[in-house]
């Protein structure tokens, strides 16, 4: 005997422009990023009291890394995700193309922004590695700022980016004023 789940249909949303769907969602993503990646790196960085970028047990090269590589991954398929639930409920005023894959989509979109991302983030620290000497000691509490920016502009930067690639399968829809319906 097999048991059979129906999926949980989405909550139903409120009618919205998409510009106030993505500045919430926005917000949504960037307050708890900004605060738990600074909590996490702070608490990370002061038993020793300073940092390196790649040398030591407590290295900026450590907190950096793994969020530049998963929070683009996770931002991307969450918004494309949200956005097409809206566009199917009618919530915002476009609709998805019926010929997209959007399982194939973001999973395209969201290894690349990874990728690219953690790349990117990677040759920024050696960048800095190189143009300081080995034995510079980065302050804890400035780094930590850093990380806690890093993941608030991820944030902004992985709400608008993986919607502008949407936007080439979004439709207007068209309203009818009500005077002029049948």
């Amino acid at each position: 005997m097999k048991l059979k789940f129906k999926p949980k249909p989405p909550k139903k949303l409120k009618k919205t422009t998409l510009k106030r769907f993505l500045i919430k969602r926005t917000i949504y993503y960037v307050l708890p990023n900004v605060f738990f990646n600074f909590i996490i790196a702070y608490a990370s960085f002061k038993e020793l009291g300073y940092t390196h970028f790649f040398s030591g047990e407590q290295n900026l090269a450590r907190l950096t890394l793994p969020m530049a590589l998963f929070l683009p991954v996770v931002l991307t398929i969450d918004i494309i995700k949200r956005v097409t639930d809206a566009a199917g409920q009618g919530a915002i005023e476009f609709t998805v193309d019926e010929a997209l894959n959007i399982k194939k989509l973001m999973t395209k979109l969201s290894i690349l922004h990874g990728v690219i991302t953690c790349s990117l983030v990677l040759a920024m620290l050696f960048l800095g590695q190189y143009n300081f000497s080995k034995d510079y000691k980065l302050d804890a509490t400035a780094m930590a700022i850093v990380v806690g920016m890093l993941a608030g502009i991820l944030s902004v930067v992985f709400v608008y980016l993986p919607v502008w690639k949407l936007r080439k399968w979004l439709c207007r829809v068209a309203t009818i004023p009500a005077d002029i319906q049948p």
